[in-house]
């Protein structure tokens, strides 16, 4: 017992030495600041290369014009992040200046902003570390033809690597997918239930179709669907520039 209470007297003693506090706290700066000095220097590298990449993705999606920057804000004082964050600047067509993402993007832009950085960045994160999943809802929002299907197209690159779960309304962009699931609504005895069920072969053409033609299926949009979903197969990846890391 009389060891033990010795061995917590020493360390009593030791957790009040002041001056070797301050040396620790004095070592542990220097490293900090060291650390945080080289990562601000590849942040100011990387920032600029990566707002070129993704204002090159927006192009193909409906924001013709627009421009994406990183804005690296120095804080008051060190942080668990280093000595700046990082802020995303958007400015949703031509003409007009950068604001913080948050408050001027509508959902939609949200989603094809995100499809654009995650179409730029997946080729250079680490898989161990990469979002297994990504989920974009609304990213077909005010969108059609061409754009539609880049957007299909780009969410099948990022398919090849993690699993993509998309909200669409567009027949160009589930055409592209490798799995098919049809969202519905039902009231029964009063109660609203909904239901998610997958669609194959003849299936899936016919809901192509719906999506293409509405309820009434007609030879044309039948015939329409197949040659999508048989595009959609075949498809290439978009191809798009790599950011710097």
């Amino acid at each position: 017992m009389l060891a033990q209470w010795k061995d917590e007297l020493r360390a009593l003693d030791a957790a009040t030495d002041l001056e070797a506090w301050e040396r620790e706290l004095a070592q542990a700066k220097v490293a900090f600041d060291a650390e945080a000095k080289r990562v601000s220097a590849k942040r100011r590298q990387a920032a600029p290369k990566l707002g070129a990449a993704v204002t090159q993705a927006m192009q193909q999606l409906g924001m013709a014009g627009g421009r994406f920057e990183v804005a690296l804000l120095a804080q008051d004082a060190p942080q668990s992040f280093g000595l700046e964050s990082a802020e995303f600047l958007v400015a949703g067509h031509a003409g007009s200046t950068p604001r913080p993402l948050a408050k001027v993007a509508s959902g939609g832009e949200l989603s094809r902003i995100a499809l654009a950085i995650a179409v730029t960045t997946c080729q250079l994160t680490n898989d161990d570390v990469a979002a297994g999943t990504l989920i974009f809802d609304e990213v077909d929002a005010g969108i059609g033809g061409a754009v539609a299907e880049t957007v299909g197209r780009l969410m099948k690159q990022l398919g090849t690597g993690r699993q993509v779960l998309a909200v669409t309304h567009l027949p160009q962009v589930a055409a592209c997918a490798d799995h098919h699931f049809v969202v519905s609504k039902r009231a029964r005895a009063g109660t609203t239930t909904s239901a998610v069920e997958p669609v194959s072969g003849e299936a899936r053409v016919a809901e192509i179709a719906r999506m293409l033609g509405g309820e009434k299926l007609s030879s044309t949009s039948l015939a329409h669907a197949q040659e999508m979903l048989a595009s959609g197969a075949e498809s290439k990846p978009a191809r798009t520039r790599k950011a710097a890391p």
